[in-house]
């Protein structure tokens, strides 16, 4: 209970700050809405079913490219640090690819693969690899040497190695990485649609500030945030529930 109330007054705090602001008119209602409105444009959204068009788009773009993204960064992470000199070779490029922002390639990826779903796929997968990668190469790169020694004595095949001892090792920081990734995934996606789409909760933001609806910005915002913090909960669930020893 008490963790539960520390985790709530504060935006408790900022609800009613928010609410008295504007109650008493302390900020243009133009620039912030009062909550009835947020909330009355949430039930317009709903009632429309806007809203789960827009959830649907945003969800299916960031789920697809991230899935992309992990299969491609955890194979790549086990085997950068089972050879170091494939490593080595990659380094360059990785980091460099590593230091480019992925929304800085909008204008090329549009270019290149047009506005369609595959450029937003691609800024997606670019924004969750290196997180992932890097977990998944740090988990496997720091395992401890007596596992190794474990296998042999056991005489595990490859695969029994990786299943039974290498993969459950480096678990907890394939899990921080995959936590990341969806992060990185979800604010790149959405950013994206800002840009360039035609559905999606980037796209009703930007829609509804180009007509003057900062109610249903408001709610898209919240949407969003509401959707990250729950993707983020499921993963430290799953992560508990698949390597029970990472809750220390």
């Amino acid at each position: 209970m008490r963790s539960v109330i520390l985790s709530l007054w504060m935006p408790v705090a900022l609800f009613a700050l928010w609410w008295f602001a504007s109650a008493f008119s302390w900020v243009n209602p133009y620039l912030l809405p009062r909550p009835e409105a947020v909330f009355a444009a949430f039930i317009e959204l709903c009632e429309n079913g806007l809203l789960w068009v827009h959830v649907q788009s945003s969800l299916g773009r960031a789920f697809g490219g991230y899935i992309i993204a992990a299969l491609i960064a955890l194979p790549m992470g086990y085997f950068f640090a089972k050879y170091e000199a494939l490593h080595t070779q990659s380094r360059l490029i990785l980091e460099s690819l590593r230091m480019i922002p992925p929304l800085s390639l909008i204008p090329l990826l549009i270019l290149w693969l047009g506005i369609g779903e595959t450029a937003k796929l691609t800024i997606v997968l670019l924004a969750s690899f290196f997180p992932i990668y890097l977990n998944a190469y740090s988990g496997f790169k720091q395992l401890d040497y007596r596992y190794g020694e474990l296998a042999e004595t056991l005489n595990l095949s490859t695969f029994e190695k990786i299943k039974h001892i290498e993969f459950p090792g480096a678990l907890p920081a394939v899990f921080t990485g995959l936590r990341l990734g969806f992060g990185y995934s979800w604010r790149a996606l959405v950013s994206a649609e800002l840009i360039a789409a035609s559905s999606g909760l980037g796209y009703l933001i930007s829609d509804a500030s180009e007509m003057a609806r900062t109610d249903q910005v408001f709610v898209g915002i919240f949407m969003i945030a509401i959707l990250g913090i729950l993707g983020d909960f499921l993963f430290q669930k799953a992560l508990f529930k698949v390597a029970p020893w990472s809750k220390k």
